[in-house]
C-alpha cells in the first residue's frame, strides 16, 4: 500500500497522484522540523469550554487594515468580553513571521512571564490572510492554544461572521442533540476507496456504537450515500437541514489543471474545492442558502483550508525526483501560489461569510495524504478524526474539537524528539544507532499530515444546541413517603443555618486578592461569593486600614 494523495486536477477531476508514493521513500528523509515542544493548557483542570477560566483574545495585522479588521469584529469581541468578564486583549503582528519570529513573539507577547497566567487567553482568533498573519504563526501557537482565523477577501464578510455568530449564541436551536453527518466521494479512485474502507466506514460505525452506549450524544449519525448511489445534491440535501450537525467530508481537492492555472485569481477562487469526479462543490453553492447552518465542517483534502508558499512535502518529493523515484513534482508544483504567497481557500471562507452557513470549518493547508490516518503497517488511527467530531457534536468549542485532532500530532512530535535524542546520545557514546528507520517515515510523515490542519472560524463557537435540563431523581421521601409511591413527600427538614466567616477568614481572602495571585472572579468562585461582595471587602478593608493610620499618625 502507498501513500495517497487526495489531490485532484481541475478540469479533469482526474488524481494528481493515482499511483500514490511508496512510504520506502521516506525512510532515508532526515529528521524533519518539528514544532516547539507543547506545553500544558493553562487552567488545565478547568472546563476547557469555560472563557472566564481559558480567556479569549484577537491577532491582528498591523497598520490600518488591522484597524478595519477589528472595527468589524467588534461586537463579537464585546460579547467574548462580557462572557469571560475582562476585555479581550487584543495583538498586532507584523506580516510575513517564520517559525524562529513565531516563537519569539509567543514568548516575549503572547506568554511574557509579567502577565498573570489566568489573563492570558487560550483562545485565540487570528484576522487577516496568510501574507498578513503568518500561517507559521497560526500553527506555532496551535501547540498549547486554541487558535481558528477569519481570512475574507471582503472586509465586509468579517462583520457578517461576527453578527451570525451572536445570533445563534442569543438564539440556539430549540434541540439539544446535533446531528453527525459522513460523506465521500467516491470517485473511483484509490485515495478516495481507501479513506471511505480505512476511514469513513469505521468512524460512522464507531459513533454508532458508541451512541448505543450512550458516549456520543448524537441526535442521528447519518452516512450520506454510499459507494453506488452518493451525489453533490444528497450532500447539499443533507446540510440544507435546519437541524445543528457536525459534518465530516473526503474527498479530493481542487488542485490545477494539467497545464496549469491561468490566473492568481483563478487559483485563489478554485484550489481546494470540493471534486467529486464530474462534479464540483464550489464557493457559490455555500455562499448563499442553508448549508450547514450554525454547523461544524471537517473538511479532508488537499488545501482545503489553505494553499501554503511552500508545502513541507516539497523537499522531500524534490530529492525523490533527484534519485528517480518519483517523476510527477511538476504536477505538484503547478499547486505553489502564483502570487508567490499563501493564500486560505474560498470555499470555507464563502461557507463562513454565509449567514445561514457552519461556524467553523477545519480543513488542511497543504498535501493531505491517507497517512494520516492509516500507517503503512496496517494500524488505523480513524479515531484521530471521529473524536474531533465527538467534542463538536457534545457542544465542545470549536477550537477544543481541533485540538482533539491536533494533540495526535504532539504526541508524534515528542516520540520524534525521544528517538531523535536516543539517536544522538547513542552517536555520543559510539554506539550504532538504533535500527528504527522506518519507524522514523511513519513518524515523519504522520507528524507533517497531521500538523496541516487548521481551525477556520472563531475558536470559541459552540454549536447553537440548548441544554438538556437535568433529571431530578426523586428523593426518598418521595418514594416512600405519603402521597409519593407510598404517600405524599415527607417536608424535608430546613438545613442548619451557615454560619459566616470570620473577620479573619474574611481578611486572608482580601489579601489573597491584593496578593493578585489569583483572578478575582476564580477567587470569588472559590469562597462562594459574588465579585461585588468580594469588592466590598476589599473596600472596607482598606477603608479601615487607613482610619487606623491616620489615627496612628495622629497619636503619634
Amino acid at each position: 500500500m502507498n501513500l495517497h494523495l487526495l489531490l485532484a486536477h481541475a478540469g479533469t477531476h482526474r488524481p494528481v497522484l493515482p499511483e500514490g508514493v511508496p512510504l520506502a521513500s521516506v525512510v532515508r528523509e532526515p529528521n524533519p522540523r518539528l514544532a516547539i515542544e507543547p506545553e500544558h493548557l493553562f487552567s488545565w483542570g478547568s472546563d476547557p469550554n469555560d472563557l472566564a477560566r481559558q480567556r479569549w483574545g484577537v491577532i491582528a495585522p498591523e497598520g490600518a487594515r488591522g484597524d478595519r479588521l477589528l472595527e468589524r469584529v467588534k461586537p463579537l469581541c464585546d460579547r467574548r468580553g462580557a462572557q469571560q468578564g475582562a476585555p479581550p486583549r487584543v495583538y498586532r503582528v507584523a506580516p510575513e513571521m517564520d517559525a524562529i519570529a513565531s516563537e519569539a513573539w509567543r514568548k516575549k507577547v503572547l506568554r511574557p512571564a509579567s502577565v498573570p497566567l489566568y489573563e492570558q487567553p487560550r483562545y485565540l482568533l487570528i484576522l487577516g490572510d496568510g501574507h498578513e498573519v503568518s500561517l507559521e504563526l497560526q500553527r506555532h501557537l496551535a501547540t498549547d492554544s486554541f487558535v481558528g482565523r477569519l481570512a475574507f477577501a471582503e472586509e465586509d464578510d468579517y462583520r457578517a461572521y461576527a453578527e451570525k455568530v451572536i445570533a445563534w449564541e442569543e438564539r440556539p436551536t430549540a434541540e439539544s442533540r446535533a446531528r453527525a453527518l459522513f460523506f465521500t466521494a467516491h470517485d473511483g479512485s484509490a485515495a478516495t476507496q481507501i479513506g471511505h474502507t480505512a476511514l469513513v466506514s469505521p468512524s460512522v460505525k464507531a459513533c454508532r456504537d458508541e451512541q448505543q452506549l450512550g458516549y456520543f450524544p448524537a441526535r442521528e449519525v447519518v452516512e450520506v450515500g454510499s459507494p453506488t448511489a452518493w451525489s453533490l445534491a444528497a450532500l447539499l440535501r443533507a446540510a440544507a437541514e435546519p437541524s445543528p450537525s457536525a459534518l465530516f467530508t473526503l474527498s479530493h481537492g481542487l488542485g490545477p489543471p494539467e497545464a496549469g492555472w491561468k490566473d492568481a485569481a483563478s487559483q485563489r477562487q478554485l484550489q481546494g474545492a470540493m471534486s467529486l469526479g464530474g462534479e464540483l462543490l464550489e464557493p457559490r453553492y455555500v455562499r448563499q442558502g442553508r448549508f450547514l447552518p450554525g454547523g461544524f465542517w471537517l473538511y479532508f483534502a488537499c488545501f482545503g483550508a489553505a494553499t501554503p508558499r511552500e508545502s513541507a512535502f516539497y523537499p522531500w518529493l524534490h530529492r525523490l525526483q533527484q534519485e528517480g523515484e518519483f517523476g510527477a513534482l511538476d504536477r505538484l508544483q503547478l499547486a505553489r501560489p502564483l502570487e508567490g504567497r499563501t493564500f486560505f481557500a474560498a470555499l470555507p471562507q464563502a461557507a463562513l461569510a454565509n449567514p445561514e452557513g457552519p461556524l467553523a470549518v477545519v480543513g488542511h493547508v497543504d498535501l493531505a495524504w491517507t497517512y494520516s490516518f492509516l500507517e503503512l503497517t496496517g494500524v488505523n488511527h480513524a479515531s484521530r478524526f471521529f473524536s474531533a467530531l465527538g467534542e463538536a457534536v457534545q457542544g465542545r468549542r470549536a477550537g477544543v474539537a481541533l485540538h482533539a485532532l491536533s494533540n495526535h500530532m504532539v504526541q508524534v512530535a515528542l516520540e520524534i524528539l525521544t528517538r531523535h535524542q536516543n539517536e544522538e546520545s547513542a552517536a555520543a557514546q559510539g554506539a550504532a544507532p538504533p535500527a528504527e528507520a522506518l519507524h522514523r517515515a511513519h513518524l515523519w510523515m504522520t507528524h507533517h499530515d497531521l500538523a496541516g490542519y487548521v481551525l477556520l472560524g472563531d475558536p470559541a463557537a459552540t454549536l447553537p444546541l440548548t441544554p438538556q435540563k437535568p433529571v431530578r431523581n426523586p428523593t426518598p421521601g418521595e418514594v416512600f413517603g405519603p402521597g409519593g409511591v407510598f404517600g405524599a413527600p415527607r417536608e424535608a427538614a430546613a438545613p442548619p443555618a451557615r454560619p459566616g466567616p470570620t473577620p479573619e477568614e474574611m481578611e486572608a481572602v482580601v489579601l489573597q486578592k491584593l496578593g493578585g495571585e489569583e483572578a478575582p472572579r476564580l477567587l470569588a468562585e472559590r469562597h462562594g461569593l459574588s465579585l461585588a461582595e468580594l469588592q466590598r471587602w476589599e473596600d472596607a478593608y482598606r477603608a479601615a486600614g487607613r482610619e487606623a493610620l491616620r489615627q496612628l499618625k495622629r497619636g503619634g
